[in-house]
């Protein structure tokens, strides 16, 4: 087989080859040093240079990569799916954080091998592509990474992306260097966008083919749950009414934390179980807590939820404590973040409340919000005022759950119909396994 021609380099790509050429060292240590600070899984860190600690299986493979914990659990049901229908296929799944590992190793398919993401640098990347030889790349939402790209489009490997997505920083930001933006984009054979607005960016920069099927997020099914680990909560909490603040992030939780002494004056029983959207980040939201007087209970130091605040820092447990509350705030909507997945406490019958900042999941958010489904707050007091009313009006709270819980049931459609549009892809590199070996 005649080796592909390499593409001839844009020259703002050959100085981040060549800078990312000589970077090598620096990167190295920065590795080295996050896996001594627990940053980075140390028994695997050679991943993150591209050396792989697997062997590569016989026949077609496929290599999907999703950045971290977000971006993995939206593509974990179209993992499912492509292993479900094309059992033939091998599957690696990169990442590139540690608590994403761990979330791979509990939910994957027994077939998918789960490797560390190589850095961006181009004699790693050659390494993992020279190991893995995958018969098709399929990356989700916004990792363009510009020597990966190139090392994929040079061997001919088809590549997709999937949930794509562009903020308008972004996309202003590529602008400063559109020759880029279209020889970065040009690699994939199909973008599949998340809404037409990312749609209207990826064009505007020059990605050849662009579709919108909608975002995978919004497809997802109801979070899993430990049935042990719920019933054992639900019997500690017996009685008390119980609200979660979701996905939480820095800033918010004292805010919450504020509204929930306001529900308390009414409630003298009701529980805030906090989850923070970075489960690290548990020990220094209970001390910070404590230190305003508040009484915490940690669930990392194995304390059961009898205090007034119990933040539930476990990984992967959010779907448990969805279904132990009654109302759920979902974070990262009181600070300009752009706010969580609305759809998850929508499946699991717990009503929905958030802040004014959701420009991540706009469209979902003015949906719901339509349908009567949830409520948007910007105080601390009207948080605890439309949390009391939620945990005190049983009626009132069944019907902005059945609206939302109307909403999410339309949006599981949206797996069928990506999985339809990657299908000729995934046939052609099923059936032309070996081409890249």
């Amino acid at each position: 087989m005649t080796a592909p021609q390499r593409p001839v380099p844009h020259p703002t790509l050959g100085l981040y080859r060549a800078a990312a050429a000589i970077a090598g060292p620096v990167l190295r240590r920065y590795v080295e040093r996050r896996a001594r600070t627990g940053k980075e899984d140390p028994a695997r860190v050679e991943e993150r240079f591209g050396r792989a600690s697997r062997a590569r299986p016989a026949g077609p493979l496929v290599w999907l990569h999703a950045a971290s914990v977000g971006e993995s659990l939206s593509f974990l049901p179209l993992v499912e799916a492509i292993a479900g229908r094309w059992p033939r296929l091998a599957l690696l799944i990169t990442t590139g954080t540690v608590t994403s590992a761990r979330l791979m190793a509990e939910r994957l398919p027994a077939a998918a091998i789960h490797q560390f993401a190589p850095m961006d640098r181009p004699r790693w990347i050659g390494a993992f592509l020279d190991h893995w030889r995958p018969d098709l790349a399929i990356r989700v939402e916004s990792e363009l990474w510009p020597a990966t790209l190139d090392a994929i489009e040079a061997r001919a490997i088809p590549s997709l992306l999937v949930n794509a997505r562009m903020s308008r920083r972004s996309a202003r930001n590529w602008r400063l260097v559109p020759g880029l933006a279209r020889r970065v984009l040009r690699s994939f054979t199909l973008c599949l966008a998340q809404t037409e607005e990312d749609a209207a960016r990826f064009r505007s920069l020059g990605a050849p083919e662009i579709r919108c099927l909608g975002n995978l997020k919004l497809a997802a099914p109801a979070l899993p749950c430990d049935a042990a680990l719920l019933e054992t909560l639900e019997r500690r909490c017996a009685g008390r009414p119980v609200w979660i603040g979701a996905s939480t992030h820095d800033g918010e939780e004292e805010r919450l934390a504020a509204a929930h002494r306001r529900i308390r004056a009414r409630l003298p029983d009701a529980l805030l179980v906090l989850v923070p959207r970075h489960p690290a980040r548990g020990p220094g939201i209970a001390a910070r807590l404590r230190a305003e007087g508040h009484t915490v209970a940690l669930r990392s130091a194995h304390q059961p939820p009898g205090s007034e605040i119990y933040v539930a820092d476990g990984l992967g447990e959010l779907g448990v404590m969805y279904r132990l509350a009654k109302a759920g705030f979902v974070g990262g909507s009181l600070i300009p973040h752009g706010g969580q997945n609305l759809l998850e406490p929508a499946r699991l019958d717990c009503a929905i409340l958030h802040g004014p900042h959701m420009t991540n999941f706009a469209e979902i958010a003015s949906e719901i919000a339509r349908a009567g489904g949830s409520t948007q707050v910007e105080t601390d007091e009207a948080l605890a005022d439309a949390v009391v009313a939620l945990l005190t009006d049983e009626a009132m709270r069944s019907r902005s759950c059945a609206a939302a819980a109307r909403i999410a049931e339309g949006k599981t459609r949206i797996l069928d119909a990506v999985v339809d549009a990657l299908a000729p892809h995934i046939d052609r590199a099923e059936e032309g396994a070996g081409a890249h070996a």
